[in-house]
């Protein structure tokens, strides 16, 4: 019987051949905690009673979602990460370097590796052909000392998609569709495997962004084949030495296929205060909003500013709408200085973060009034995600959020 690609990457690292269902203790590769996760995590590896990490060199700290702190409190607990770094040698990324997913591909995470987390997005590294997964605090702490976890291994969801998609249409609006088909618990510890010609010919960036929400339909993780594409990725940051491949056997079992064609699929958006709440831009006609936001793990990479700055260009924000840019990374913010995408966001009346989760998880930056309503590029909707109870959420693509910002209320034009 054939192997999943989640089976085949957690057989190589548990020593033998798996299925779904087993509980198994594998090797790990790469572990990462964050600034919300990682003070609970320091306490229970501190319990553990070991004197070192098993890999510090690759153990990740990430300060990234009250990036700068905005009170003394988030300080003192970046006071705790920062002094373990020191204390046990884990590499610290700190204020300014940008969020943890987004920094995990570009440095961190190769192929065929498995990454375990203290957050859910974890499995945006799936996108590399990684097993990918979030994981409790108290897990990671174990994994940070021990070199291994246990899990189940999951069954696999084949997401098989072909054709081109319409214009201006992107994986952003593929994924809140699937969600929106099989529900925010529809593929609970499940893996979802990416494949189809469609997702061939996805950039990198587009994968990821499909693997970053994989886990807002339940995902253990969202997994995709390394090809020619991800070497080119790996290679650009001198890690194509890195670059390996596995691939699903032709009689793998999965527990589901769904397929879908790209040409079907509209622009979408998810309403609150639920991801799997979709709606077409096209049903939602005259909601009018007081703030858009591009950014975050899920479409804040160069790409992604690259859309948004082609629509704003030469023209100006809603006047009653403020809009907030927050590149992933600085290596994003970098790139987005030398292409002029950071004048053009300017000169059109926006306002630009430092790299970071930003409003993302309502700690701080872009915090909805009572009755406000956002329209973003994030990952989640759920009722305060944005700091407030009485605030409303809308997910949806970088080219919606830029023509939303023009035209102060959802659209797809202007």
């Amino acid at each position: 019987m054939g192997q999943t690609l989640a089976e085949k990457i957690i057989s190589e690292h548990a020593g033998k051949n798996v299925k779904a269902g087993e509980l198994v203790i594998a090797k790990v590769d790469v572990t990462a905690v964050q600034d919300g996760t990682g003070p609970l995590t320091v306490q229970e590896f501190k319990k553990l009673g070991k004197e070192k990490l098993f890999n510090p060199e690759r153990t990740i700290l990430f300060i990234d979602h009250a990036s700068p702190s905005p009170r003394k409190e988030l300080s003192n607990t970046h006071k705790v990460l920062r002094d373990f770094s020191k204390e046990y040698g884990s590499i610290l990324s700190d204020v300014g370097a940008g969020v943890c997913h987004q920094r995990l591909v570009e440095t961190f995470v190769n192929p065929c590796e498995i990454l375990v987390g203290a957050d859910s997005h974890t499995c945006t590294s799936g996108a590399l052909g990684a097993f990918a997964t979030g994981m409790g605090s108290t897990d990671i702490a174990v994994a940070m000392a021990l070199g291994k976890t246990w899990l189940k291994v999951p069954a696999t969801f084949k997401i098989e998609v072909t054709g081109e998609f319409r214009e201006g249409i992107c994986s952003k609006d593929l994924m809140l569709h699937l969600i929106g088909m099989i529900g925010a618990d529809g593929a609970t510890y499940k893996a979802l495997e990416f494949c189809g010609d469609t997702i061939e010919n996805m950039s990198m960036s587009e994968r990821f962004t499909l693997a970053n929400m994989a886990v807002e339909a339940g995902a253990k993780a969202g997994l995709f084949i390394a090809d020619e594409k991800t070497k080119e990725f790996l290679r650009q940051r001198d890690r194509e030495d890195k670059f390996r491949t596995l691939k699903p056997d032709d009689d793998a079992v999965y527990e589901r296929v769904i397929k879908i064609n790209a040409q079907d699929i509209k622009h979408t958006v998810s309403c609150p205060h639920t991801v799997d709440n979709t709606k077409t831009v096209d049903e939602l006609k005259d909601v009018k909003v007081d703030q858009v936001f591009v950014g975050t793990c899920t479409n804040g990479r160069i790409e992604d500013l690259r859309i948004v700055a082609k629509i704003l260009k030469g023209k100006k924000v809603n006047p009653n709408v403020r809009m907030l840019i927050c590149p992933a990374s600085k290596e994003v913010y970098l790139q987005a200085l030398d292409e002029g995408l950071i004048t053009t966001f300017v000169e059109a009346n926006a306002a630009i973060l430092p790299p970071g989760c930003g409003p993302c998880v309502g700690v701080h930056a872009g915090t909805l009034a009572d009755g406000e309503v956002c329209l973003a590029t994030q990952n989640r909707n759920f009722q305060g995600r944005m700091g407030n109870v009485n605030g409303f959420i809308y997910l949806a693509s970088p080219y919606v959020a830029a023509y939303t910002a023009l035209k102060g209320c959802i659209c797809a034009d202007y």
